[in-house]
């Protein structure tokens, strides 16, 4: 009653000053702020930086709005008031929410078209140039490394597409401008070349600690692959060819033929020693090599993989990869599932089996000699080598086609190949200045002597480099509200599929049909059922669960070693989009990202997570869709490695890292950051105290309480995951295990759980409204280039209204926000 007595000339004025109709709803709002809100937030206390005697009816300005709309959200979660505090009767909590609902809707009108926000012109993000390019020329272009020295991209709350971070220096500037001249001189500026044959026979040396080996045993006649590519000691990772250094003389396309042979896959060594599944077959791959980017039998920046394929046990045979590779490459040949840590296994194998060896020639520590001679160390040996190209393509080069025509480039229509190829990279018309620019550029090459094609592929640099290509640069009228159909077209694209806009789609919004609510509905609902919608699956996961940053921070070698050798960074990623682009086509309920009775795995994720499929899945299965209903430890994207590994540090876990992660990601809620003055957790729970005694010694601190009341709850139940996402039932210490991980929590608003799947449950059944609000307004960000604002908040709950009467279906979501009013405005 005192805070209602404190509050009561702000009470006795508002309420004199509404009218009639307002009087009731009025009164209700300020009495529960009095009755339940100012213990702890009038303008003495604030606690948490909030002062609701400040807060006045009607609402008139957008700060009003964000409180009202925070009472909102808390009340109905029932997080305010604190559980220690009175409580209002659930009619209260009804009552003051309609109430304030009523003020908010009545503020929009006042608001909508003033206040929101507006998209900062953007670059495009180095993944979507990168695309970009690809789709221009027609081939992949990821064996060039367009970007490999690009500055790192900035993001913000994890997206990368928001035009505020996405600045560009002079740096970057200088390195599109090499970009396009490496692209352009390699693809199109390349000489013609009639195909040749190499063939390589002996002189395989490989470097380090295998040279000896090799030149004694081998007479370096075999190229060796003893480990998987990337390992600590690289030795035998990468077999490269020593007299074929220089590489392709020109980019295109290769047969390589190798006879090679898989060795002692049926060894008697113990397999514990080499880490990997001798039940399958060896696998040989191809990636380039460039003796100029570092040493050849080291990992590079630039080796996407080109080829691969099983090799027999039982005889020699040529197995032949047809891959593209860039002037100057050469193939490098690499073990994908083969033992880890060729030298480690050595020093192993030499120590326990000493006795088999002729002790005459046998050496310890890293000698293989002996082994190689007389033991059975598993491996591939590659015997010869056949190298044929560059491939002859029929009717012209795909990138010649792609930029000027079937046909090919032709002088005497120049102007207009150049015109055709500036209207697809600028994404519009041109207009008058783009047509001089461009014809300017031509014309300046040739009074320079240059040929008509030199000309012409100097002025695809150029338009490459300029401005309307790098840029989503609207030419939408400064007065327009809403974006004009080019600016529709990109903006829809680049959301969906993360690539510029098709014929279809362009032909849309040439006649305008794009900009009537029904024609962009079906463009939308087409673009989502063609596999480049793969980019929206990607490009979104990374931003909205931060995957891209899965192996930012690995673990330890030693502790989780299989996540290396199983290169299950690569298996996390597919589970988790395999299953994104499950929910989005069968337009599944939302609440399956919080709790599903099924995923997707590989045989290496079956194994991690113990499911019974790891006895019969083969690594040639790939990705298959598994049953969850009899697992209580997985479902949804919180019980999925990829996401427990990118909330954790590589080292330890920490339910408050966690509890945050599930706050922003699957809540919506950013917190805020922690009062300089506090002291960090530490994480470590081997000693006396478990991470509860901390975390709750901690929340006596009172400028901790507020958030921690509601982040550690959260964390809790993730806590039975390692750092990988391994479930555990103790912490690690000690030979029995350590302390016993306990689960269990109570959210602020008062309901428990005690374990993981009754928490995802309690989040299906009581924050599935605030997950969908945080999910759609995600999404919006993510593709309209800015993050969401207070008064956009109108429209989220429009969308949400629509999702919520389909059932929450995910495609439903999409579908309202690729054709919100949000999306087709500046």
């Amino acid at each position: 009653m005192k805070s209602l007595l404190r509050f009561w000339p702000l009470l006795v004025a508002g309420i004199c000053c509404a009218t009639d109709e307002s009087k009731d709803t009025e009164r209700i709002v300020y009495q529960f702020i009095g009755n339940y809100c100012l213990e702890c937030h009038d303008s003495a206390v604030q606690k948490a930086d909030r002062d609701f005697e400040a807060f006045e009816l009607p609402l008139q300005k957008e700060f009003d709005l964000i409180t009202a709309q925070e009472i909102i959200d808390q009340v109905t979660l029932k997080e305010m008031p604190p559980k220690k505090a009175d409580q209002p009767s659930d009619e209260e909590r009804i009552a003051v929410v309609r109430a304030l609902r009523e003020k908010v809707e009545g503020l929009r009108g006042n608001l909508e078209g003033h206040a929101s926000g507006r998209t900062v012109m953007r670059r495009l993000s180095m993944r979507e140039y990168e695309n970009t390019l690809e789709e221009l020329f027609d081939r992949r272009v990821d064996t060039l490394g367009l970007t490999a020295d690009f500055p790192k991209e900035k993001t913000s709350e994890h997206i990368d597409t928001i035009g505020a971070t996405l600045v560009t220096s002079g740096f970057l500037l200088d390195q599109y401008f090499q970009a396009a001249n490496r692209l352009v001189d390699l693809r199109l500026g390349k000489p013609e070349m009639e195909p040749k044959t190499w063939h390589f026979t002996d002189n395989f040396r490989q470097y380090e600690e295998l040279t000896s080996a090799h030149g004694s045993v081998f007479k370096f006649g075999y190229l060796c692959l003893y480990e998987q590519p990337n390992t600590d000691t690289r030795q035998g990772g990468y077999g490269h060819i020593e007299d074929f250094l220089e590489g392709v003389p020109v980019s295109g396309y290769y047969e390589i033929s190798a006879l090679a042979q898989a060795y002692h896959r049926d060894t008697h060594y113990e397999p514990k020693i080499f880490k990997i599944d001798f039940s399958e077959p060896f696998l040989l791959g191809v990636v380039p090599g460039d003796v100029t980017k570092g040493h050849i039998h080291y990992p590079q920046a630039i080796e996407p993989l080109l080829g691969q394929k099983a090799v027999p046990d039982d005889k020699q045979e040529w197995l032949k990869f047809r891959v593209w590779l860039e002037k100057g490459q050469t193939p490098r040949f690499i073990f994908p599932n083969g033992p880890w840590e060729s030298r480690a296994s050595v020093i192993t194998v030499n120590k326990r089996y000493e006795d088999e060896f002729d002790p005459k020639k046998f050496k310890s520590g890293v000698r293989r000699a002996h082994i190689l001679r007389e033991g059975a160390l598993p491996h591939i040996r590659i015997d010869e080598i056949k190298i044929h190209g560059p491939l002859p393509e029929p009717g012209g080069t795909k990138e010649e086609i792609a930029v000027f025509g079937k046909n090919g480039f032709q002088h005497d229509k120049a102007k207009d190949q150049l015109f055709a190829f500036g209207e697809r990279a600028f994404r519009r018309p041109l207009n008058e200045s783009d047509r001089k620019r461009i014809e300017a550029a031509y014309q300046k090459r040739l009074s320079e002597k240059a040929t008509p094609r030199e000309a012409a592929l100097d002025t695809v640099k150029m338009i490459l480099c300029s401005p309307s290509f790098i840029y989503l640069a609207e030419v939408t009228d400064e007065e327009q509200v809403e974006l004009g159909a080019y600016d529709l077209a990109s903006r829809l694209s680049y959301a969906l599929w993360a690539l510029p806009p098709d014929e279809a789609l362009m032909a849309s919004a040439r006649s305008g049909e794009l900009l009537k609510e029904e024609k962009l509905e079906r463009q939308v609902r087409r673009l989502l059922a063609h596999e480049n919608s793969a980019g929206l699956v990607e490009g979104f996961l990374d931003s909205w669960l931060n995957l891209r940053e899965i192996g930012s921070q690995p673990p330890p070698r030693g502790a989780a070693g299989l996540y290396y050798y199983q290169n299950l960074p690569a298996s996390m990623r597919e589970e988790a989009r395999l299953f994104f682009a499950h929910v989005l086509e069968e337009n599944r309920s939302v609440a399956d990202f919080i709790n599903a009775d099924y995923t997707f795995v590989d045989k290496y994720l079956a194994g991690l997570y113990q499911l019974p499929e790891k006895e019969t899945m083969r690594l040639a299965d790939g990705f298959e869709k598994v049953s969850l209903k009899e697992n209580a430890r997985r479902g949804g994207v919180l019980g999925m490695a990829g996401v427990l590994t990118v909330s954790a540090n590589g080292v330890d876990t920490s339910p408050i890292t966690r509890g945050v992660w599930v706050w922003e990601n699957i809540l919506g809620v950013k917190p805020p950051p922690p009062p300089d003055e506090v002291p960090d957790i530490d994480a470590d729970t081997r000693g006396a105290t478990t991470i509860r005694e901390k975390l709750k010694k901690h929340r006596e601190d009172k400028a901790c309480a507020e958030c921690h009341r509601k982040i550690d709850p959260l964390g809790f139940p993730l806590e039975t995951f390692d750092p990988i996402g391994r479930w555990r039932d103790r912490y690690p210490g000690g030979d029995g295990g350590g302390l016993k991980v306990d689960a269990s929590g109570e959210f602020a608003s008062g309901e428990t759980f005690e374990n993981f799947r009754e928490f995802k449950q309690v989040l299906v059944d009581t924050r599935k409204d605030a997950f969908t609000r945080g999910l759609i307004s995600k999404l919006l960000s993510y593709s309209t280039g800015r993050h969401m604002e207070p008064v956009d908040r109108y429209i989220i709950d429009d969308i949400h209204e629509k999702v919520k009467e389909d059932d929450y279906g995910f495609e439903t979501l999409v579908v309202e926000v690729m054709t919100s009013e949000i999306m087709r405005s500046r």
